[in-house]
């Protein structure tokens, strides 16, 4: 299983989901319409890594981050 966070302002509790890369991921959480605005402008990271590739691939016990885009100074 891979754990799912959301952080700042998304407002989510984490998930835990089998899914094997970032494109399933995508798809699962596509499903929840007040994601969609957050997957069309948020970064992802990868055990703390930021990822670009939706194909980058996920293993059991990994964790991804939903990084909203912030403003401050």
């Amino acid at each position: 299983m891979v754990k799912v966070e959301f952080l700042g302002p998304i407002g989510k509790e984490p998930r835990q989901l089998d899914i094997s890369n970032l494109s399933e991921l995508s798809d699962k959480l596509k499903e929840d319409a007040s994601l969609k605005e957050w997957l069309e402008c948020s970064a992802v990271a990868v055990n703390d890594k930021i990822v670009n590739s939706k194909e980058y691939p996920l293993h059991d016990g990994d964790r991804v981050s939903l990084l909203p885009p912030v403003c401050g100074g």
